[in-house]
């Protein structure tokens, strides 16, 4: 090739060897950058070239952003990005039982359509203890600033109760329900992801309420659907036996446990008798 003016590609023809075997990799430009680059990549690994840019000017490795990219992408350093949310934790300590009425409140969404397919939400409210559904909220859009002004006006007809148990949906962790649950000193506590069974009271009550209304009935609009749901709500309380509570009403179970208190229904006194202890559990079952 130095005595005759052909390429390399021609004199390896000629010759019969392949180019690859007489080709020399070059070796990577800037290895002073490149170290510094992996050395600040393995210790903030979420920051992208951009930033990594930065502290290597502050090291006094000075380059435009398109050679620091081709870099960083050279070493392929690229930061995958997080597809999950961060989710609010609430409260960390264990699960309550309720044992008594007003000290445990269960929250869910369900979802079904009027009119012409037009959908709308329905935001379920029960006490874990007589299991006695305390609202059912139906609207076309329920965000958490409206769960949170729902949530005031219950705590002045039910009392404040000591817990709270929610999904992790969106609703119940926005800004408006942790500042309400802080605001008011309650526990808020959210099941752990895909497992409902957690929340079992209100996921009983789910399956009830659709399977005997919300897959009988059609409703024709918002106000067709909010009058049966109160309908519905009065038989489910008053009316409807439940085989947790021995064949009784929550609003039975209710008052059987009001009346062993001997007390008002949004003051009850909180004994540690054993006897009411078993009575309350027999009906929590």
């Amino acid at each position: 090739m130095r005595d005759h003016e052909i390429s390399q590609r021609r004199a390896c023809r000629l010759v019969g060897v392949d180019p690859k075997t007489v080709r020399r990799d070059r070796p990577p430009d800037n290895p002073k950058i490149r170290k510094e680059m992996k050395k600040i990549a393995n210790k903030r690994r979420r920051f992208g070239y951009r930033r990594i840019g930065i502290m290597l000017e502050r090291e006094g490795y000075v380059m435009n952003h398109k050679k620091l990219y081709r870099l960083y992408t050279e070493e392929k350093l690229g930061v995958r990005r997080r597809r999950g949310r961060k989710r609010a934790r609430g409260s960390r300590t264990p699960m309550p039982e309720a044992l008594r009425p007003g000290e445990g409140w269960s929250l869910d969404f369900l979802s079904d359509t009027f009119g012409a397919s037009r959908r709308f939400r329905i935001l379920a409210m029960n006490d874990d203890c007589c299991r006695e559904n305390l609202c059912l909220v139906a609207d076309t859009s329920i965000s958490g600033a409206r769960v949170a002004r729902e949530l005031d006006a219950w705590l002045r007809v039910y009392g404040k109760p000591k817990s709270i148990v929610s999904d992790n949906g969106t609703e119940f962790t926005s800004r408006a329900i942790l500042k309400w649950a802080n605001d008011n000193k309650v526990d808020w506590h959210y099941i752990d992801p895909s497992k409902p069974q957690q929340n079992a009271f209100i996921e009983s009550f789910n399956g009830s309420l659709r399977d005997e209304l919300l897959n009988e009935e059609m409703f024709d609009s918002l106000d067709d659907a909010r009058r049966k749901l109160a309908l519905w709500r009065y038989d489910y309380n008053n009316i409807r036996p439940h085989s947790s509570l021995g064949n009784k009403t929550p609003t039975e179970a209710r008052r059987t446990l009001e009346q062993f208190e001997g007390s008002a229904p949004d003051a009850l006194a909180h004994t540690d008798n054993e006897e009411y202890e078993n009575q309350t559990r027999k009906l929590s079952l």
